[in-house]
């Protein structure tokens, strides 16, 4: 009876970090990120990190490669993101004025070239293409696929859903 236990106990450990490590091996997909802020022995929030392939507190270093704010500083507010590696490493390929066109720009988008790179990308709005430069020159096309911008409990708050292609080699071509 104790083998069995132990057994069972075996497989499951075995299954579940199996799991994890296909999770892992990323370097596309759909996600969201927002701007709610937690607090615990100090305030943080959550980002997306395309190395890991998941959303990540900014709690830990590295810090995530992406992290969404309510700019409120000039009305009306917008939504930004923003990173941690104090370049310029965001290029906004351009805004698009359907869903149609943007996921063909996404999909044409297949070597990050010369482009004009920024602090951050400011405004993130619906049907747009942009690529995000990590510290380690590794490079993440973005498609923006919906937004959320809106007063919530009296507080700012945002939301963005986008579609991500990872180039995790630092060369300058998107896998497939």
């Amino acid at each position: 009876m104790k083998s069995t236990i132990y057994i069972i106990i075996a497989v499951l450990v075995i299954v579940s970090a199996c799991k994890k490590d296909d999770e892992t091996n990323r370097t596309s997909g759909t996600d969201t990120i927002n701007n709610k802020t937690y607090s615990g022995t100090t305030y943080y929030y959550y980002g997306f990190s395309f190395s890991e392939a998941k959303s990540i507190t900014t709690l830990v270093d590295p810090w995530p490669d992406i992290v969404l704010f309510v700019n409120i500083d000039t009305p009306p507010p917008r939504l930004t993101f923003q990173t941690n590696n104090f370049k310029p490493s965001f290029s906004k390929i351009g805004d698009f004025p359907d869903e149609a066109s943007a996921k063909q720009a996404f999909s044409n988008l297949q070597t990050v070239g010369t482009l004009q790179w920024t602090g951050m990308a400011d405004p993130i709005q619906t049907n747009q293409v942009w690529v995000y430069r990590s510290e380690n020159e590794t490079y993440t096309k973005i498609r923006i696929l919906s937004t959320i911008n809106e007063e919530r409990e009296g507080v700012p708050y945002g939301e963005c859903t986008f579609e991500w292609v990872h180039q995790p080699d630092g060369s300058s071509t998107f896998p497939e």
